[in-house]
């Protein structure tokens, strides 16, 4: 299995023939290194509905047939988009796929859609994603403030890779992440949702720094771990 990040809160999983991808804002992202017309693929799951994690869902899917997963609310609204395959969960739901279960967690955030005579669309709640996929467990926090909670997310799922936010102003920031990263315990955290727009710039390397000595890594778009 092939977890790779690409930019803002992108993350693509390549996983038994399959090509997964968490939050896919690609042709409006400035910090990603993927470029639409080579984007495949199978599975696209959401966190919640804000255009800069939903971003090309639709023509991706359309394209390609991906399915959809993620808050039922929001997959009914890709429907409404002409998405023909989605899957519809809630919070706290999991389900298993042919690629492997995906479980949705709470994050504290808004999700609405914008459409374009200028109408905002409820969502449902935003989420967070595990992953559990080839024996290893995968968790992308999605857009998300610090919430004691997390620390029972950590206590009930081993975790081996967790993509936290850092970017604070819609988010929790750095100091508030590590704290969340001491609630998750993964064996290793990557921040994302930084520097895309100036409200969220930070310095992530000051969020490793807050973290134990190897528990915390900074990827570039393109980067990728292996398991």
């Amino acid at each position: 299995m092939k977890v790779s990040f690409h930019g803002h809160a992108v993350v693509k999983i390549e996983t038994n023939g399959k090509t997964i991808l968490i939050d896919p804002y690609i042709s409006e992202n400035s910090q990603t290194d993927l470029k639409l017309e080579d984007v495949k693929p199978d599975v696209i799951i959401l966190t919640h509905g804000h255009g800069d994690h939903i971003g090309d869902t639709v023509e991706l899917a359309k394209k390609h047939g991906s399915l959809v997963i993620g808050m039922v609310e929001l997959c009914t609204i890709m429907e409404w988009q002409g998405v023909e395959r989605t899957h519809g969960m809630s919070i706290g739901g999991a389900r298993e796929f042919d690629f492997g279960t995906v479980k949705l967690t709470p994050a504290f955030h808004g999700s609405g859609f914008v459409t374009e005579d200028k109408r905002i669309l409820y969502c449902g709640q935003p989420a967070g994603v595990l992953l559990t996929i080839e024996g290893h467990t995968i968790y992308h926090a999605g857009d998300t403030a610090l919430y004691s909670d997390m620390k029972l997310i950590g206590e009930r799922h081993p975790i081996d890779l967790a993509f936290v936010p850092i970017g604070d102003n819609f988010t929790m920031g750095p100091e508030d992440a590590a704290t969340a990263v001491e609630f998750l315990n993964p064996k290793l955290a990557v921040p994302i949702h930084f520097n895309t727009f100036p409200p969220i710039k930070q310095d992530p390397q000051k969020f490793i720094s807050m973290l134990p000595e190897g528990k915390g890594k900074v990827m570039e778009p393109g980067d990728y771990i292996e398991f």
